[in-house]
């Protein structure tokens, strides 16, 4: 097999080849003087099955083209099974119609996937898990829980925990991880949202007081929803509030936000690449899931079983 990378996450992608002790295809990503994407691939990958490693983060327009040109050229070099590798599936938040006249994007990005010559998908903690049945081709949807709670349980066993959901829609991803913590008991908070991007908290179900609280989520994008639930948690008497959450999207001025906010802590993965302000800041610390991807590619081009990555 061969692992190829375009240039959302290159880090991430050289952890992934370093993990499974291959090199890199050697190919050039890169664009003309008007911003068109060329892609050119400089070794033989005729009936190979090859991986390609492509966040569709921010720019997620850019990330995408650059995902589904090496999928092209994949294709037209013969080789014989492509895996779109897509740790952040950008669009995945749209994945229903909220109101009349409005895309599902989501199934629109697993189309042009699935017609640029995607042979399956791996990618890690959907949005939502419906995602998966967008597209027509195998996917796999790996979970980010088991390195979570590795850290969890290394950093905070000794500590009376409580899990906590930002919201209902992500009750059973912090049931999942709860389960896997000692079934640690679990809380939710009650938030209403008043228009996209903006919340406010309104209610904790679940007594936090004493607690060293866990909050978990798939996505951090401005902040502002997981800093008040943090605000109230502590307002509800919790030791501590820690936030584990699998794609750091951290737009705008979220980094900040988060900095100046009641949150102990705030963890993400590599799935994206962090910015520089994400790396200086003190308060946020970034695991790597590359070993967790790493494994799941060797296990597919083996024919073997993803599924029980996660018993």
């Amino acid at each position: 097999m061969k692992i190829m990378s375009g240039n959302s996450n290159l880090p991430l992608a050289r952890a992934i080849a370093a993990y499974l002790e291959l090199p890199l295809t050697d190919a050039s990503v890169r664009r003309f003087a008007d911003e068109e994407i060329f892609v050119e691939i400089h070794e033989n990958v005729r009936g190979e099955d090859v991986f390609v490693v492509q966040p569709t983060s921010y720019p997620a327009n850019d990330n995408l083209m650059e995902l589904l040109i090496c999928i092209d050229a994949l294709r037209r070099a013969s080789a014989k099974r492509i895996t779109a590798v897509v740790p952040y599936f950008g669009y995945a938040r749209q994945d229903r119609k909220p109101g009349p006249r409005t895309p599902i994007s989501a199934k629109l990005v697993s189309n042009l996937i699935t017609e640029a010559g995607a042979d399956r998908v791996l990618s890690v903690d959907l949005h939502a898990g419906q995602i998966q049945g967008f597209f027509d081709i195998p996917t796999d949807n790996l979970f980010a829980a088991p390195v979570m709670a590795a850290d969890i349980q290394a950093r905070y066993g000794d500590q009376s925990l409580m899990v906590v959901s930002p919201d209902v829609g992500g009750v059973v991803r912090a049931r999942a991880l709860a389960k896997r913590l000692d079934n640690a008991p679990l809380s939710i908070v009650d938030k209403r949202r008043d228009r996209p991007g903006q919340s406010e908290v309104m209610n904790i179900i679940g007594d936090v007081k004493g607690r060293a609280c866990i909050l978990i989520d798939d996505i951090i994008d401005s902040g502002g929803t997981l800093c008040n639930a943090a605000q109230a948690l502590m307002d509800a008497g919790a030791v501590s509030v820690t936030a584990y959450i699998t794609h750091g999207v951290l737009s705008g001025a979220a980094v900040s936000r988060v900095t100046s906010s009641a949150l102990k802590e705030l963890v993400i993965t590599d799935s994206i690449q962090a910015t520089e302000a994400a790396k200086a800041s003190d308060k946020i610390r970034i695991l790597t899931i590359a070993p967790l991807v790493g494994e799941a590619i060797r296990r597919i081009a083996d024919e073997s079983s993803v599924s029980s990555l996660f018993d």
